[in-house]
């Protein structure tokens, strides 16, 4: 059961990834929490988008594309509201959605400094 779930969680990983490049996230990083004492989860997922609207259309491809591809549901959403800062939580991956002046603020990826982070590259078109 175990092995399932950790692949389970590398495929949700790899699903957000993808439902956030398709609507052009920014700075997509994959922070690693599980070698990480009393970590809330295995993964953090964080990016920014451009504009409030930016910010909840990548939300929703994330959504969209995770219950596509890996057939999970969003546990918890929060900060739908105003759109500054969403976070999705699928228990073992928590997405961290901002607008850039917010996630400049409060630098989730410094609070996290011993866990591996991993800046998600562009994905390069016509290859």
């Amino acid at each position: 059961m175990t092995k399932k779930q950790e692949y389970n969680s590398e495929d949700l990983v790899e699903a957000i990834i993808e439902g956030l490049q398709n609507k052009k996230a920014e700075d997509i990083v994959k922070i690693d929490l599980r070698k990480i004492d009393n970590s809330v989860c295995k993964y953090f997922i964080i990016c920014n988008g451009t504009s409030n609207t930016h910010v909840m259309g990548l939300t929703d491809s994330v959504e969209d594309y995770v219950r596509e591809e890996v057939n999970e549901k969003v546990w918890k959403k929060e900060g739908l509201q105003n759109a500054q800062w969403i976070l999705l939580d699928y228990a073992d991956v928590v997405v961290h959605v901002f607008q850039k002046k917010y996630r400049d603020f409060y630098k989730l990826e410094s609070l996290w400094a011993d866990a591996p982070v991993t800046r998600i590259e562009d994905p390069q078109p016509n290859q």
